[in-house]
């Protein structure tokens, strides 16, 4: 039974479904679930939970992504990538200025047109989700009512853009670095690029190099993983859930409140020892709230701890209330079997 994180290459043609699918045969072991969608035609960057560390995937999905996409100028699709059934199409061809661009086909932009287009949507921008996609309108899945021919209404997300880096402009291709959000369709990004521009554009190729701290050359194609298991030192590359929250602050549990602990109770400060970031026997310690008479005032309100037993035994996170003056379970990491 394995534990922890894996760092996965989604390879082109798969589903992230297929992906955990294909793994549960490899690891021979049901509990595996990904961390985020990612198209079929898309790569990349795919963390995946395994056993209890499923626990975790919800909070994985809120990590910030950055994509390496290339968009195709000229070409509209119904699903707003090069996989889709063009809907319109006309040619784009760069010049040197924008006096050199008349209207008609070709459709002229010059290097600078561009460049400013993909920069306007740095920071937050509310983009409505594509007809093909996963979201849910009354109950039905978008791509459900697709497939039937239907469009409906969706409501824009407001979705924000880190940071565009321009790699290459070679009309009518661009090819560009994106940090975005959760919930970010980086085909509709393309998709309203294009209609910026005026001429049109969707998503040729999609790459996902990073989410949270998993980094696209880290990761590991579905043979790999076969080959290390075959090999007994899979273990190396799966990161136990501890060490997720390896920035977050310890604390352990006093003996008396471990099965409290262990049974996901909330607890009083006086039931625990902060090793960092909070009080420690009434003193003021680390970064937690001091007070001027150099006493602890106690934890900040809603910060998160990782929790351990008096044992040293991970136990999962907690938060911190002011009101009470205690720590209330976030998530839970223990296998009933392992206390």
């Amino acid at each position: 039974m394995y534990e922890g994180v894996l760092n996965v290459y989604k390879e082109r043609g798969f589903t992230s479904h297929d992906v955990v699918a294909k793994l549960r045969g490899i690891l021979k072991m049901k509990k595996i679930g990904h961390t985020g969608t990612l198209d079929p035609d898309a790569e990349g960057v795919l963390p995946v939970c395994l056993g209890q560390a499923t626990r975790l995937c919800g909070m994985l999905t809120d990590e910030g992504k950055t994509y390496r996409a290339v968009m195709l100028l000229g070409v509209e699709t119904d699903t707003q990538d090069a996989g889709g059934r063009v809907v319109h199409s006309r040619t784009v061809a760069p010049a040197e200025r924008e006096a050199d661009c008349p209207e008609g086909d070709p459709f002229c932009l010059t290097e600078e047109q561009v460049a400013e287009a993909v920069r306007g949507f740095i920071g937050r921008y509310d983009q409505i989700p594509p007809m093909y996609s996963a979201r849910k309108v009354n109950g039905r899945k978008l791509y459900d009512l697709a497939r039937q021919g239907r469009t409906v209404e969706r409501q824009a997300k407001t979705v924000r853009i880190h940071q565009i880096g321009i790699e290459e402009i070679k009309l009518p291709r661009v090819v560009m670095t994106v940090s975005c959000s959760k919930g970010t369709y980086i085909r509709t990004l393309c998709h309203d690029i294009g209609q910026k521009l005026g001429c049109g554009a969707c998503m040729e190729s999609l790459l996902r190099v990073r989410v949270g701290r998993f980094a696209v050359g880290e990761s590991l194609r579905l043979a790999q993983i076969e080959q290390l298991r075959d090999s007994g030192v899979l273990t190396r590359y799966i990161i136990p859930v501890e060490e997720m929250f390896s920035g977050y602050p310890k604390v352990r549990t006093v003996p008396e409140a471990d099965t409290m602990a262990h049974n996901g109770n909330p607890l009083q400060t006086e039931q625990v020892r902060f090793e960092d970031g909070g009080p420690e026997d009434g003193g003021c310690a680390g970064s937690a709230g001091c007070a001027e008479d150099g006493k602890s005032a106690g934890p900040e309100d809603g910060r998160e701890y990782r929790i351990y037993d008096s044992r040293g035994v991970f136990l999962g996170i907690y938060a911190y209330e002011r009101a009470g003056d205690r720590l209330r379970p976030r998530k839970m990491f223990l296998a009933r079997d392992g206390v």
